[in-house]
């Protein structure tokens, strides 16, 4: 019996280290290091901040793809606060007069996107009203006017709402929280009979893929990236709004029933699928939407949001799946899946195929390496 009970307990003893062993944090210094490296490629090969980006047709550098690029390099700066990522971040700003592709009348959130960073260097340094007018009008005007139809794609979630956030804190209006949640909740339960399915805990990308639309193998599509896109901007609207926002706890649950259903479909070495439930259709590792699935999951951690015992070791994996899979010598980024809106856009998905835009792709990387070195 007395050997039972011994047994028992070296077993039990071996889990607890186990358990402890595998929630070993990544050193803060190796992830900087990692961080720097990834940004450094891009400012490297980027350095012209003014060019237009060229693919198919000639696009301005501040449209979403440079946008989304940008939140990553200002929360780079907040834990690592270089002159040099100042100076990249306001130069372009400031080349492109603090203004958005289609002007201030532009209702389509790709455009808005830019007015994150806008809004984050006024902070830093507010220096001239300047950097604000051309998004606040555009912000105002969505306030103003009756409609909530904008967004009408999930990725557009994340490009148009934390902006409305930031100004919401900046200006202490709640009207522009109010024009948020109407906004969201037409797109989560409205269009297309409402783009997040409750009991998948998923949403689709627009309502071209609502069932009775499916993968493949028979399930829904739920792409990983697009579902990514409302996951951090979910983090980004709390990080901004206050405790006693009237929505505060309807973003937070959905914040966690999505955590629940990106924890049930990690691929084995610790990305995810570009199909979140059809690993068939062009599986393989995807850095972009684990990416940000990384960023989300870091931050409900930090925050004490998720439950760290359940989600760290869930994180850690892909994130040194990531540093270890994706990150070349010289900080190329593989892995990213091109621009889209489904599994089948942007391939191939390889570690050495460079993406039509390389810029989004280290965003994403930057905003979740930034939350994963803030772990404690």
């Amino acid at each position: 019996m007395k050997n039972k009970i011994l047994f028992s307990f070296i077993v039990l003893a071996g889990m607890a280290v186990s358990s402890a062993m595998a929630q070993v944090l990544p050193s803060k210094q190796e992830t900087l290091k990692t961080l720097t490296l990834v940004n450094g490629y891009f400012m490297k090969k980027y350095a012209d901040y003014t060019l237009p980006s060229k693919t198919d047709r000639v696009r301005p550098s501040n449209i979403w793809t440079r946008g989304v690029y940008y939140e990553g390099l200002m929360e780079l700066y907040k834990i690592f606060p270089k002159e040099e990522y100042y100076q990249y971040a306001y130069g372009w700003s400031d080349f492109h007069k603090w203004g958005m592709r289609n002007g201030t009348t532009t209702r389509n959130a790709d455009d808005q996107c830019c007015g994150q960073t806008y809004i984050d260097l006024y902070n830093i340094c507010p220096t001239s009203p300047a950097m604000l007018k051309d998004i606040k009008a555009c912000m105002d005007m969505l306030v103003n006017t009756p409609q909530v139809d904008d967004w009408t794609w999930i990725d557009a979630i994340q490009m148009g709402m934390p902006v409305l956030a930031k100004l919401g804190k900046l200006t202490g209006n709640t009207a522009y929280f109010d024009k948020m949640w109407d906004m969201y909740a037409y797109s989560r339960n409205t269009h297309g009979g409402g783009l997040f399915n409750l009991k998948d805990g998923l949403w689709w990308r627009d309502a071209d893929f609502v069932a009775p639309y499916k993968e493949p193998n028979g399930e829904d599509c739920y792409w990983s990236r697009g579902n990514g896109w409302v996951y951090a901007a979910l983090v980004r609207v709390v990080n901004e709004i206050p405790k006693n926002e009237k929505h505060r706890a309807d973003y937070i649950k959905d914040f966690i029933t999505m955590s629940k259903a990106l924890k049930g479909c990690q691929r084995s070495d610790g990305f995810w699928n570009v199909s979140l439930h059809d690993p068939s259709n062009f599986g393989g590792e995807e850095t972009s939407g684990t990416a940000l699935f990384v960023y989300g999951m870091a931050w409900g951690i930090n925050n004490g949001i998720l439950n760290k015992a359940e989600y760290l070791p869930i994180a850690l994996k892909a994130w040194d799946a990531m540093v270890k899979e994706a990150v070349h010598e010289n900080g190329f980024l593989g892995y990213v899946q091109g621009t889209g809106k489904e599994p089948k856009d942007g391939q191939p998905v390889t570690y050495t195929n460079i993406p039509d835009f390389e810029d989004y792709g280290i965003g994403c990387f930057l905003l979740a390496g930034t939350e994963i070195y803030k772990l404690k």
